[in-house]
Formats: structure tokens, sequence, C-alpha cells
């Protein structure tokens, strides 16, 4: 794990090697080492962190350089006096200029907010093409991504991620529920015996591993409890939500969806969409893959079809 300061709060991130110029595999390949070659992003999603990537990264960092880092507030991208059971206020994260006018006045916990501190990140380690994948929330703040910074991203791929429909009492009553979770959030609730067994089960379509299971506990009790709230909030709003079909249809990008036909949070038929949106959905390409029998952790349900998703995608560019 390495740090890198983004807007004054210490981001965690793992940045595999470079790999060989050409094609993944080809013979013919020259083994020049580039730094500037293409780069794959994982962006997770609300209440996880970084970690939850690393199966499919395992597969794919033999060909492609990859970058998984913890949003702000989430994992170890803490601030630097981590809070207390009180919960300490965060540091707020000054404007991006290249970001101007991306996010709403007053609000950081937007998607567009946090891809600004991916545009940040991007720059500072000097990665100059990219694809991004993110997984919901992350899906996201994958398409600000793009949005912002198209010079560098190359297309996006998102994984249980859609939306663009507001149902006003669903909503609602989302809201209130996620509220309610992370505020009651003792620390001492990792100590109690078989909850991680709770976990492994939530929202999945099949029983994860009980690893998971345990990791999923940590991340949801060491969640910033200001981010955790605010990025709820802010990102789940009438005109966030009405904001995504626009921002979609404006990307030049390529965008691909990754969809879990048993997915509890977000129905296949959201983010169908929210594909709709884009070009490409009515030009005859193949824009959205449904996995059968998996829920809304598809890159620890079915890595390796989630892999060879990433990799027929990538082969077209």
């Amino acid at each position: 794990m390495a740090t890198i300061d983004i807007l004054g709060v210490p981001h965690a991130y793992d940045l595999t090697a470079p790999t060989a110029k050409g094609s993944p595999g080809s013979p013919e390949s020259p083994k020049e080492e580039t730094p500037t070659g293409q780069t794959l992003v994982f962006i997770h999603g609300w209440l996880l962190s970084r970690g939850y990537w690393q199966p499919l990264i395992e597969r794919l960092a033999p060909d492609y350089q990859c970058l998984c880092y913890d949003l702000r507030g989430f994992g170890d991208s803490q601030p630097i006096r981590r809070w207390n059971l009180n919960g300490k206020s965060m540091p707020r994260p000054g404007k991006l200029d290249d970001a101007a006018g991306a996010e709403p006045a007053g609000s950081c916990y937007t998607p567009a907010a946090y891809g600004a501190d991916l545009v940040v990140l991007l720059k500072q380690l000097g990665i100059s093409s990219a694809w991004l994948i993110g997984h919901s929330l992350g899906g996201s703040i994958a398409l600000w991504g793009a949005s912002i910074y198209s010079e560098c991203v190359r297309g996006v791929v998102c994984v249980n991620s859609g939306g663009g429909i507001y149902l006003k009492e669903e909503f609602e009553r989302f809201r209130t529920a996620g509220e309610q979770l992370v505020k009651w959030r003792p620390r001492w609730i990792c100590q109690l015996p078989l909850i991680d067994l709770l976990f492994t089960r939530a929202q999945v379509a099949r029983p994860i591993a009980r690893s998971w299971g345990r990791q999923r506990l940590i991340d949801f009790a060491v969640a910033h409890p200001e981010a955790a709230l605010g990025t709820l909030l802010d990102s789940t709003t009438e005109d966030e939500v009405h904001r995504l079909p626009e921002l979609v249809s404006r990307l030049e990008q390529p965008v691909y969806f990754i969809a879990g036909a048993e997915d509890p949070v977000m129905n296949p038929k959201y983010v169908r969409h929210l594909a709709s949106f884009h070009p490409m959905f009515h030009q005859g390409s193949e824009t959205v893959m449904e996995i059968p029998d998996c829920g809304h952790l598809s890159m620890l349900e079915y890595p390796d079809v989630v892999e060879s998703e990433i990799r027929r995608i990538l082969a077209n560019y």
C-alpha cells in the first residue's frame, strides 16, 4: 500500500507494475516497459474499499497495469486525525480548477467531487491513458471522471451500476434506512461473534467467502461518518439521479455496463436504462452484459466472468 495526498486527505492506493507495450499476450509485443501505457483504474462502491478488486487485478495485472484506491473517507483513505466514536469532522477538500462547475456549490461528497479527486490522483501518478472500472457508486464516479478528464480516460466499465430514474418513495426509504445504518456503527460491532456471516449474505445471490464478509464488516465500521453519510445523501438526490443520464449522453468515450441478474440494489432494468442514453447503445453495440445468478458484488461472485468481459471490451480498442 502507498499513500498520496489529494486535496488535503491522504489516499491509500495500490499500483501494479507497468506492462509491455502491444496487445496483451501477443508474442510479437515489444518488451519495453512503459509507465505511461494504458492503465485500468478500479473504483469501489459505498462502504467498501479497494481490496474487493484484488481477485480481478490478480487476473488482469499480467497484461494491464492496474490501479485501485480507497475513496476519501473509506478504507485506509482517512483524515490524518482518524475519527473517534464521537465522529471527528472531516477536513473539506479544496476545489479542483479543472472541474470548475462540475459539482454543486457547498457539497464535497457528490460523485462529481469524487471524480475530481480521481483526476488529481491520475495526474499525480502520471497516468495519461486509463480505463475506469467502477462498482456501484464507483460507477457514477467513473462517469464523472471520464467527463472531467476526457483527454486521459479512454473508456468506462460500470459494474453493478446504473440508475437515472428517481422513484420518490423508494429513494426516501432508502435514504432513511441508510442514514440510520451509518449513524449506528459502534466500533465494538466488529467483536460480535458470527456477525461477519451476515455480511457474507448481504446483497449477493449466493454467500461469498467468510473472509470477504469480515472485510465488509470492517469497512462498514471504519468508514468516516461524514463521508459515509455525505456520499449516501449527495448521490441520491433527485437532481443527482437525473443528472446521470445527461452525463452519459455527453460522453464521447465508450461506456459498458456489467449487471447482476439477481442484484437487489441495482436491478438490471435500471442498468439498461442508464446505458440507453449513450450513443453506442443505439448503434448495435453490446454495451450491457448481465451475469445470471449474480447479486451486487459481481467482482467477488463471478470474477472470472467479469475478467472475461473486461478483456472482451478492451480487445476492441
